[in-house]
């Protein structure tokens, strides 16, 4: 058993301190929950935890003693193992490889790849995940990705576990398979940190609370605390609607998609988006949403059907040509596929709009300038100044950049896929306030979401996808959980048309 302590600890990069004197204790059999907007020092203090970063003050104890924890390697000998957000994996190598990167065993001086292939399948099936452990990393969904990362967390046999927002990109079901895991390593008295922005999570994972703000603490109090005092302590005031859905009259017909086939993956998919409307694309994970967001802002082929925006049909994977007619895309992963994350946020900021503002091939750097300012500003992104580079912001206040980016090119259509995944409860009531000012001006959004109650929240309608097919479409104001829920399983045991 393992009591791992911080103590008055502070962090300071540059004339910035983004934790200020707080103290932490992780308990054995208990689940300490970190508490806090995007910003706010969780992210920093698990780096204390963890050996990534060491305390500018204050100190950490194991057992009552002072350590210094210098690297990962000296954490993983403490028995602390880490389950970051943005997950650390090779897509190029296989799921086994990628459990056993930089610990491969070896036989007689060389790698024992059976052994590598029975210790591995033990590992995913510990978690309930039925996977070929020779299969690319790369070809994974995110969520499955991130249950491999649990497994290879629990393969560590850590006795303090650090969850950083392990079911962002996880259906109810697999949340579930991971609540249960947690149980049983609670039952044996592992002690766990966990960080999470659903606030219905935490009085079923949790036993207490530590709310950060601003990197300095406010309050611990037990995981049964109500969420309007939870929300109050983490962004000082109290938020009466998380879904302010501000619904507008439809209008004309903006993004038409008919018999939009891609074998395999979608199949004979059709509806249409109007000026004013957001539409919630619900299912479950490999039910084809983020498939069918990806052909139609032209990331990916696809075999046969149409794409119209505002009634000009768009040309098959031609990206490009897609951004020229109105349309944005929010994806799933913004760290590789919304960002350049070693540019500023003000070149992020402009990737959109650099060209068509140009004037006589030039890039207009002033008017592109103050934009990009007052974006960062009304979306409230925590900088240190535009110039900041993006990746060494929270993983929220990215997401705000991603948004910023298509806010600034002023979208007609605006494709959204996991919009809030590790968003905060204050950011994410920003971001759905942009979403109603994209649709009071006149723009569409389709809303791909795992959170079904962010689709019922903030959807004037919803359609429902399963097995690659559209399985059902009803006004969000008669939708339930459990009916959107039956129509996302109604074609689970059917197989896609080619």
């Amino acid at each position: 058993m393992t009591h791992l302590s911080l103590v008055g600890v502070s962090k300071i990069f540059g004339n910035s301190k983004v934790v200020d004197n707080v103290s932490v204790t992780v308990e054995p059999g208990k689940v300490h929950v970190l508490l806090g907007e995007n910003g706010a020092g969780k992210s920093t203090v698990i780096k204390m935890m963890s050996g990534i970063y060491q305390p500018d003050g204050g100190h950490i104890e194991i057992d009552g003693e002072t350590v210094t924890i210098p690297n990962v390697d000296a954490a993983r000998k403490y028995g602390i193992a880490v389950i970051h957000q943005e997950l650390a994996m090779v897509p190029e190598l296989s799921i086994m490889e990628n459990l056993f990167l930089g610990d491969l065993p070896r036989r007689a001086g060389f790698v024992d790849r059976r052994a590598m292939r029975r210790k591995a399948e033990d590992a995913l099936k510990i978690i309930g995940l039925d996977e070929d452990v020779t299969r690319p990393m790369g070809e994974l969904g995110v969520a499955r990705q991130q249950m491999v990362e649990i497994a290879k967390a629990l393969m560590q046999d850590a006795s303090i576990l650090i969850l950083d927002e392990p079911t962002a990109a996880l259906t109810r079901r697999e949340c579930e398979q991971l609540f249960r895991i947690i149980d049983d390593l609670r039952a044996k008295n592992v002690g766990m940190v966990y960080i999470s922005h659903h606030l219905d999570e935490i009085a079923r994972v949790g036993d207490i609370v530590t709310v950060l703000r601003d990197g300095k603490y406010v309050d611990t109090v037990p995981a049964t605390a109500p969420e309007d005092q939870l929300v109050r302590l983490m962004v000082g005031r109290n938020i009466e609607n998380q879904y302010p859905r501000e619904a507008q009259k439809p209008g004309r017909t903006l993004l038409g998609v008919a018999h939009l086939t891609r074998a395999g993956v979608i199949d004979d998919v059709s509806f249409e988006v109007h000026a004013g409307e957001v539409v919630g694309l619900a299912g479950l994970v490999g039910a084809g949403r983020t498939e069918t967001l990806r052909a139609i802002f032209g990331v990916d082929p696809y075999d046969s059907g149409t794409v119209e925006v505002d009634g000009h049909r768009l040309p098959r994977h031609a990206i490009a040509r897609t951004i020229a007619a109105g349309v944005g895309l929010v994806p799933e992963d913004r760290r590789t596929q919304g960002l350049i994350l070693g540019a500023s946020i003000a070149d992020n900021l402009g990737l959109a709009t650099m060209l068509p503002t140009s004037r006589a091939g030039f890039v207009d750097r002033a008017g592109q300038r103050r934009a990009e300012k007052a974006t960062a500003d009304q979306l409230h992104i925590r900088m240190t100044g535009i110039d900041q580079e993006t990746g060494s912001l929270s993983g929220g206040n990215q997401q705000k950049v991603v948004f910023g980016k298509w806010s600034m090119s002023k979208v007609k259509v605006l494709l959204l896929d996991e919009p809030t995944r590790g968003v905060d409860v204050g950011a994410r009531v920003e971001i759905y306030e942009l979403i109603n000012a994209i649709t009071a001006n006149g723009g569409a959004v389709l809303m791909a979401s795992s959170d079904l109650p962010e689709v019922l929240g903030m959807s004037d309608r919803v359609l429902v996808m399963s097995n690659g097919r559209i399985s059902g479409e009803m006004p969000a104001a008669e939708a339930t959980q459990e009916k959107v829920m039956a129509l996302a399983v109604s074609h689970m045991d059917e197989e896609v048309d080619g």
